[in-house]
């Protein structure tokens, strides 16, 4: 009888493989067959909405936080750049996983895929952990190191010691998030991003004025959000034919390490560079009142939103440039990139006038009683904008070669914009120009940033263009 059950278990657990496999090849099949452009049109929508929701809720806390005090609004920005470190190592683990999981697929490779998805779930998980630890005992000069004075450090404590509390569930849900996004399952993964961010949103106002808790009550419902998002997730995963994460697949190894850091290296640069480049920043604005600071917070969380729908629609070119570079089906590539660089361009142009044009009434909306704010903002706002086009090179460019496991040149294009050109800008625009030296350092920076990232994505280009033979040669 024991032995009946253990041949009925075994051949349960064949079929339920069998299934997950035709599910995965069909789920192929149509990545590597349909039209590029009906392709990364259908993937974007739901990352592109997954996106502005997220950007929409940051903003939420500003705009609500905004109707307390300047102090609350800069302590907000301020701890912003600490989640853009956290939110770097979770794009560390999610896309490093993700891009791998995608090339395997589509060279249809399923056992290494599972590991890599329990590998990168269950390590960002326990680094989530690691930093709300170690960063709770040194709180308080953690505080000051992010750009805190003497008259914002106690909402910055207050704002940061609940943030830290959701690590974990904000590292762990990027690596959800974006291992579906790139098996193809991005409407799946808006569910989980989407409905945390609506949350967040009903939160805000009943926590900060109806429960009467400010800043700390914001930072309550960012981090009540962020582990109901992590749970929709984990629900999410479970249809669509994606990889089941299970802990018996975690088999950590330095194979599957180099190729998390080859693939989510140049995420953690961007993000984290961006991180430390708002630091400077605050630093830098900082020498010019708390005004300035609130007003530069402001500017920083207008253009996250903005620049959101570029990074959803290249969200959605990434799987499809994953699975067809790994079939090596490299026209796909190409074709799908030159789609995508030419949309990019255009929207990015018609948004930029427009911001350009309303950039008081955007700032205005934040903080409406303090010119201070209103003054600082609607120039760097506009300052802002001037080279916001550039960034559809820039960004799709950073993603093709992320996505195809050019490690180190999607690294140096990563770097560029906040890291290689933004840091020594900053110190030097301001010393040269004063407070127009820091409003306008983003935009001079993104230009210095095109003249890395044309050459470095035209060298990818040519070696495709030039077929697998070559490519395999190269390897060799």
């Amino acid at each position: 009888m024991k032995e009946n059950d253990n041949i009925l278990t075994e051949i349960k657990e064949r079929q339920e493989k069998t299934m997950k496999f035709e599910s995965a090849e069909q789920k192929r099949n149509y990545m590597l067959e349909e039209p590029v452009e009906k392709l990364v049109c259908r993937l974007a929508v739901p990352t592109i909405l997954s996106m502005l929701v997220t950007s929409f809720y940051n903003m939420a806390d500003t705009f609500f936080v905004g109707k307390l005090d300047t102090q609350s609004t800069a302590a907000v920005g301020i701890v912003f750049s600490l989640m853009a470190i956290i939110q770097a190592i979770g794009f560390l683990f999610g896309h490093g996983s993700g891009n791998f999981i995608s090339r395997k697929l589509g060279a249809g490779e399923m056992e290494e895929a599972e590991k890599m998805s329990a590998v990168g779930f269950f390590t960002s998980f326990l680094s989530g952990v690691v930093i709300m630890a170690g960063c709770m005992f040194f709180i308080e000069p953690l505080s000051y190191l992010l750009g805190s004075t003497e008259t914002i450090q106690p909402y910055t404590v207050a704002y940061l010691r609940i943030i830290l509390i959701g690590a974990p569930a904000m590292t762990a849900s990027l690596v959800l998030n974006n291992q579906m996004r790139f098996q193809g399952s991005a409407f799946y993964a808006m569910i989980g991003i989407v409905s945390g961010a609506v949350i967040n949103i009903i939160l805000d106002p009943i926590l900060i004025f109806w429960c009467g808790m400010g800043v700390a009550g914001a930072a309550l419902a960012t981090t009540i959000s962020q582990y109901l998002s992590f749970f929709f997730l984990l629900i999410m995963i479970k249809k669509g034919g994606n990889i089941q994460i299970r802990f018996q697949n975690f088999k950590p190894s330095l194979h599957f390490f180099a190729e998390v850091i080859r693939g989510g290296i140049p995420s953690l640069f961007r993000q984290g560079l961006a991180s430390i480049a708002t630091i400077c920043l605050n630093h830098a604005a900082g020498v010019y009142g708390d005004g300035a600071i609130a007003g530069m917070s402001i500017v920083s969380r207008i253009m996250m939103f903005a620049n959101s729908a570029l990074i959803g629609f290249g969200q959605g070119f990434q799987p499809v440039c994953g699975f067809n570079y790994g079939a090596k089906r490299y026209e796909r590539v190409l074709k799908a990139f030159r789609f995508c660089v030419k949309v990019a361009f255009f929207c990015l142009l018609g948004m930029a006038v427009l911001v350009f044009i309303f950039a008081p009434q955007l700032v205005t909306v934040f903080r409406k009683d303090d010119p201070d704010v209103i003054m600082v903002g609607t120039a760097a706002l506009r300052y802002s904008v001037i080279a916001f086009p550039l960034s559809a090179w820039i960004i799709m460019c950073n993603m093709m070669l992320q996505s195809i496991g050019k490690g180190l040149k999607a690294s140096i294009v990563a770097s560029a914009r906040q890291g290689i050109f933004f840091l020594p800008l900053i110190w030097i625009l301001p010393y040269f120009f004063g407070l127009t030296g820091v409003e306008a350092c983003q935009a001079v920076s993104d230009f210095f940033a095109l003249t890395i990232s044309i050459p470095l994505g035209v060298s990818v280009i040519r070696e495709m263009k030039r077929g697998p033979d070559y490519l395999l040669m190269k390897l060799e």
